[in-house]
């Protein structure tokens, strides 16, 4: 793994278009979150409420505010991800970010057509600007990324004199990559359009929809839930990693299922709804990867070492709110071969609980609703499905627990083993001394 495995994992992670993902990724989720704080707001589960809001014409506002978010979560993406790009390129990364806005528009429909089959032309639709465009803005933003950055690598650029102001040189800079780039995207606009289609729609159909269906499946499941915890025993920040990569079509599943509400349905397998969303990754990591809190809970109840009781009162409060660094790196966890059985099982256990939970209906489908990364379990698990979430989220722990439980006692004997050695070794030293 040291020598063969890492080394490619590593040239992966650190592959400039992955970071570039990843952290125009970051970019886009406080939106996902202030987006589902106006729509928990319109959607409180009380009797009358909705109707209430209605009379007093607050529930298009509040719903206003999911729309100005998750609406345009493929358009943030595509930007975020440009500047990303070129930034950590060493180049001004504003102008190539606006370009690619451009582009996208450009490439993506035009047109709409109303409840009463009326096309309107010459407008953005929210669908495509969206969900539905996420992976197109990523792989829109990533070309103009990189073919921007070979032009000024080359230098082929307008060169302005020394004693232009800084903001003037750079808009001249960017005018020749910025006229190939939109050139280009002209010519696919044009070449697709012949074939009555846009670049949006066409690789919405050949890669987006196929990979969102194959993630949401028993199987994606399984791969989903081991990648983090497999990276992580290997000292690699495996949340980053898969999150960068996920995220957009988890997120997507998410806008997908809000827009089955949005319509009037409810919202059910059979409906297209989908069970593997971004709440799906995130709902039952109970302290982070690996369910953490299970391990810092069996160490406050059961250890008898030092090292293991302290750990647990270092680890407990951070693992509440999902922070499990001080585990990872101070148990350690990480490279731990009999604690890094858990860690790797639990997270599948728990994923294949959750589906079945999800699949068979006994906690609802999770909607547009996200809560932010640091809520505590249960809390969580109310915000995002009400009582059946928590519920489930009781559950899950329990069984974190009881998986952590047998491995955790067996590395704490050892643990307390050693600590009775070397209290045995220290005070025959000091009996020694005193001999002397």
């Amino acid at each position: 793994m040291n020598d063969k495995v890492l080394p490619a994992v590593m040239a992966f992670v650190n592959t400039r278009p992955l970071q570039a993902l990843k952290n125009g990724m970051l970019v886009v989720m406080p939106l996902t979150i202030v987006g589902s704080l106006f729509l928990l707001l319109a959607n409180l589960p009380f009797p009358g409420y909705g109707e209430w809001l209605e009379s007093i014409g607050l529930s298009g506002v509040l719903n206003g505010g999911y729309i100005a978010t998750f609406a345009l979560l493929g358009i943030v993406a595509c930007v975020a991800i440009t500047y990303n790009y070129v930034r950590d390129q060493g180049y001004q990364a504003l102008p190539p970010a606006m370009l690619s806005l451009g582009v996208m528009a450009l490439l993506m429909p035009r047109e709409v057509t109303n409840e009463d089959g009326v096309t309107i032309g010459n407008v953005l639709p929210l669908q495509w600007t969206g969900s539905q465009g996420m992976i197109s803005g990523i792989i829109i933003a990533l070309v103009v990324g990189l073919v921007y950055c070979w032009f000024l690598k080359k230098n082929i650029t307008i060169k302005m004199p020394d004693g232009v102001p800084p903001n003037v040189a750079t808009a001249f800079t960017s005018l020749i990559p910025s006229v190939v780039i939109l050139a280009g995207a002209i010519v696919v606009y044009g070449v697709l359009g012949a074939l009555n289609t846009t670049l949006l729609e066409a690789l919405y159909t050949l890669l987006q929809a196929p990979i969102q269906g194959v993630a949401d499946t028993f199987g994606g499941v399984i791969v989903i839930q081991l990648m983090a915890p497999l990276l992580w025993f290997f000292g690699i920040h495996g949340s980053s990693i898969v999150s960068g990569v996920l995220t957009p079509f988890l997120l997507a599943n998410t806008a997908d299922n809000q827009a089955i509400l949005d319509s009037g349905q409810a919202l059910t397998l059979a409906n297209g709804g989908k069970i593997v969303t971004q709440q799906f990754l995130e709902s039952m990591s109970f302290g982070g990867v690996g369910s953490t809190l299970a391990l810092a809970i069996c160490m406050l109840l059961f250890a008898k070492s030092a090292h293991f009781k302290m750990m647990g009162r270092l680890g407990g409060l951070p693992g509440v709110f999902n922070i499990n660094e001080p585990l990872m790196f101070g148990v350690p966890v990480v490279m731990n071969p009999i604690l890094g059985v858990p860690f790797i099982i639990t997270p599948v256990v728990l994923g294949v609980l959750q589906y079945v939970c999800l699949y068979t209906g006994l906690v609802p489908l999770y909607t547009g609703v996200l809560a932010p990364w640091t809520t505590p379990p249960i809390i969580q698990g109310a915000v995002i499905a009400g009582w059946q979430g928590a519920l489930m989220q009781a559950a899950g722990l329990i069984v974190a627990i009881l998986i952590y439980m047998p491995f955790v006692r067996k590395a704490d004997l050892i643990e307390y083993q050693n600590e009775q050695a070397r209290h045995a070794e220290h005070e025959a030293e000091a009996a020694k001394k005193e001999a002397l």
